[in-house]
């Protein structure tokens, strides 16, 4: 997992000394030019489009709003969270964020600058986003523009991801039917085994990624030795930052 900040790009630099004072104008439209140029970016290079993320936009609409305050461009202000801390506060789940910041004239111009600059292009082209949020301000005839890009992850309930790891152990030929309830409390003690269960090995693992069995759980079951499990869910422990998480316990018989 992993946040990718770039510099953003001021494309006239003596606009900053001259802009004026005039309130901040959301500029919906405009979001939406520079959402087509980078999926149209995205699409002349083989990838799929990016999909607009209410949450994300939020979140980047408030930075930009700062960015127009403050004249300048930055990834992260004085007292300001930093962009995964404000992507999670508006309420967005992922696996990786990145963000581009910009100052320029038009979307055109702005969607120009991020491609013609490495970092900016590599967030644009990164095969592994899927969502996208994009704030832009005017102010004093140019634009402000913030574009926040997401590995989205799934915010799942405790029975489905219960049943997600269930079904990767189903696919390893070991039935998860075992005492869910042992699991949970298992997972929530953070350490030894269930009292008064029957499980004959435990692993505790907290991850972003349901989409396999972890290498502590796939190790376990090459040994041959289990047939059944229970798997239970918890609240994530601390050490996963701002990203989606999920912690989970699997009783091994």
């Amino acid at each position: 997992m992993l946040v990718r900040e770039k510099l953003g790009i001021a494309a006239v630099a003596v606009a900053l000394a001259t802009m004026n004072m005039q309130s901040p104008a959301q500029t919906d439209d405009k979001a939406q030019q520079i959402l087509n140029l980078t999926n149209q970016d995205r699409a002349a290079h083989g990838l799929q489009p990016l999909k607009w993320e209410a949450s994300l936009a939020a979140a980047a609409e408030t930075h930009t709003e700062r960015m127009a305050n403050e004249r300048t461009l930055s990834h992260q202000y004085p007292g300001e969270p930093d962009p995964s801390a404000r992507a999670a506060q508006a309420g967005a789940h992922f696996q990786a964020i990145a963000e581009n910041t910009a100052m320029g004239p038009s979307p055109a111009g702005i969607e120009k600058q991020w491609m013609n600059s490495v970092p900016h292009r590599t967030n644009i082209l990164d095969p592994q986003m899927n969502a996208i949020g994009i704030g832009v301000v005017e102010r004093g005839g140019y634009l402000f523009a913030t574009e926040d890009f997401a590995n989205g992850a799934q915010s799942l309930s405790k029975d489905q991801i219960e049943d997600k790891v269930g079904a990767l152990l189903h696919d390893q030929n070991i039935d998860p039917s075992g005492p869910r309830d042992q699991a949970e409390q298992a997972c929530a003690s953070g350490s030894g085994m269930p009292q008064g269960g029957a499980a004959r090995a435990i692993v505790r693992f907290q991850t972003s990624d349901l989409k396999q069995l972890p290498s502590q759980v796939a190790q376990q079951l090459r040994s041959g030795n289990y047939t059944k499990a229970a798997v239970g869910s918890c609240s994530p422990g601390p050490g996963e930052g701002s990203f989606t998480s999920y912690r989970v316990a699997v009783l091994l018989y």
